[in-house]
């Protein structure tokens, strides 16, 4: 018997749907480094994509959650990259996206 999780890759691949299931997977890693990273900012972010350069980009719920991301930038790039679904990135741009994101 296999797993649900073992035919998502691939049911994803049939349906072109591989990019969303990176992201998807990508904001749970997020999610995951913030929590443990940042705790108060947990739930107030999330990854809106990567750009050409590599520069992760990031929707911040309000202004002092973005703040505490772009002050433990590093960390949280780094956390990023060694967490499974992560995304190595070499910046963090922090963009305040209210309404776009539920805040804690």
């Amino acid at each position: 018997m296999e797993r649900v999780g073992d035919l998502l890759p691939e049911a994803a691949r049939a349906l072109g749907l591989e990019e969303e299931l990176r992201w998807v997977r990508a904001a749970a890693a997020w999610d995951a480094v913030v929590a443990a990273l940042v705790p108060g900012a947990a739930g107030g972010s999330r990854p809106m994509r990567l750009d050409a350069d590599g520069t992760l980009v990031v929707g911040a719920a309000a202004p002092i959650v973005g703040q505490e991301l772009r002050i433990r930038a590093e960390e949280l790039l780094a956390g990023f990259a060694r967490e499974p679904g992560g995304i190595p990135a070499p910046r963090l741009r922090v963009v305040v996206a209210r309404g776009m994101i539920r805040s804690p």
